[in-house]
């Protein structure tokens, strides 16, 4: 069993260079502590082999923009420093997390712009995001939170600060019994659960939020792509919360998350059905190809 995040032996790629995991730390006074001017991306590796890492590291290098940074690095050159932290590690399969924050520099107000932008890159082994639950099909809250408008944030950003509802709803989802929460938006349609999207099978067709209003995941836009192969119709609409009760089967999607069977949320149940099933194969098939 490994020990807690910040004791464990191995290397961390941190601004350039691969440093000893106890010491790959940042001063108390880094901007992005204060001011969550940050942004991250989680990545699987299956059989050594990062799943969709480019599109990962151009949706980082992205994120970065949409908060006013600068990357230091280019898609490339982060692509080569997480396989240069695979090596290290010698993991072939792992959860791969890369950083991109405003560090400590002239600037501690709101304003950061002398601040050095900085970058590190850690691998662990993880299993499944929600243990046994993901196989029985796992039980959901409905937040008392909503997904805020992209009038109020840049909604295509996988940013630390859009996290922090996230926490909270998912600390008062486990007091409950369940795995997860799920948002609506500011508007009251379905969106989104606390770091994975969310599909609907009905009759046959596949319904799932449009993602125009929260992060549209590279793991949903494979699945879409998946689906649309196999000759199903995918609607990707505004979902009222009430036409769940009309939902046969339901599923989350993520990188942690993977494929995840959604057995219930809130009062309303779902049957981890053929389609679920076959979706959940067909992705373990697809990231080991």
């Amino acid at each position: 069993m490994a020990g807690a995040y910040d004791d464990r032996d191995g290397k961390i790629w941190m601004d350039g260079k691969l440093v000893e995991w106890r010491d790959a730390n940042v001063h108390i006074l880094s901007h992005a502590l204060h001011y969550a001017s940050s942004v991250f991306e989680g990545e699987r590796c299956y059989s050594g082999k990062i799943f969709k890492g480019h599109e990962h590291s151009l949706r980082l290098i992205e994120s970065a923009r949409l908060l006013d940074m600068k990357s230091p690095y280019t898609a490339e050159q982060i692509d080569a420093a997480k396989a240069e932290v695979l090596d290290a590690s010698g993991f072939t399969d792992a959860y791969v997390r890369a950083v991109m924050w405003r560090g400590s520099g002239e600037d501690m107000g709101v304003s950061a712009r002398r601040n050095p932008v900085r970058m590190a890159i850690a691998a662990w082994e993880w299993g499944s995001y929600y243990g046994d639950a993901k196989w029985q099909g796992a039980k959901l809250d409905i937040a008392k939170w909503k997904r805020p408008s992209p009038e109020t944030i840049p909604t295509a950003a996988k940013a630390a600060g859009l996290y922090m509802i996230c926490t909270m709803s998912k600390h008062v989802a486990e007091d409950k019994g369940c795995s997860d929460a799920l948002f609506m938006d500011w508007e009251g349609f379905v969106a989104e659960a606390t770091g994975a999207n969310i599909f609907f099978v009905k009759d046959g067709e596949v319904h799932t939020p449009l993602a125009d209003r929260f992060l549209n995941g590279i793991t949903r836009q494979t699945v879409i792509q998946m689906l649309k192969d196999k000759g199903l119709t995918v609607h990707e609409r505004r979902i009222k919360p009430e036409e769940m009760a009309d939902f046969q089967e339901c599923w989350l999607t993520g990188t942690a998350a993977e494929v995840t069977p959604v057995g219930q949320i809130g009062d309303y149940n779902f049957q981890v059905g053929s389609i679920t099933r076959e979706v959940a194969e067909d992705y373990e098939k697809l990231v080991r190809a």
